[in-house]
């Protein structure tokens, strides 16, 4: 069980170098701008609160430092960010699933099951996190918006 573990956290991180390569490469077409705006599940029933908890208290905070939010920093570069690091986090999703696969018709199921519960830990929460995440940034971004509209409209009568 150690070795499937071991496993499937080593192949899980190396899923991460993956996924920001084929994003990378992605995110010079068209196609990248309708997957940028992804919304998968908007129940958090799932516990992604724990999950945000976890990463917000752990070695994990040092992990992307690109986003941050303080007083200078613009929300919509933060939102970009937020995009790479989801969008590279389902493409690794993608590549340890067809591992598992692979594992558990190979090996045994245990294995495939391993390495999967290992990817929706290091993979696929990640990404819904940052799907969470955007959601409330483009709340900002349309509440700063309507702000400036605001004070435009009466500076101009």
């Amino acid at each position: 069980m150690i070795k499937y573990l071991t496993f499937g956290v080593s192949v899980s991180f190396i899923s991460w170098i993956i996924g920001m390569i084929f994003n990378g490469i992605i995110m010079k077409t068209e196609y990248y701008k309708k997957i940028s705006n992804l919304n998968f599940i908007e129940n958090k029933n799932i516990g992604i609160e724990y999950f945000k908890w976890i990463v917000k208290n752990t070695f994990f905070k040092f992990f992307n430092q690109k986003i941050k939010l303080t007083n200078k920093t613009e929300l919509v570069e933060i939102r970009k960010e937020m995009t790479i690091a989801e969008i590279s986090h389902l493409i690794g999703f993608i590549f340890v699933t067809v591992i598992a696969i692979y594992k558990s018709i190979s090996h045994n199921y245990l294995f495939g099951l391993t390495i999967m519960f290992v990817n929706i830990l290091m993979n696929l929460y990640p990404s819904l996190l940052q799907q969470e995440n955007k959601r409330r940034i483009d709340k900002l971004i349309k509440r700063k918006k309507n702000t400036i509209l605001h004070l435009r409209d009466e500076t101009s009568n």
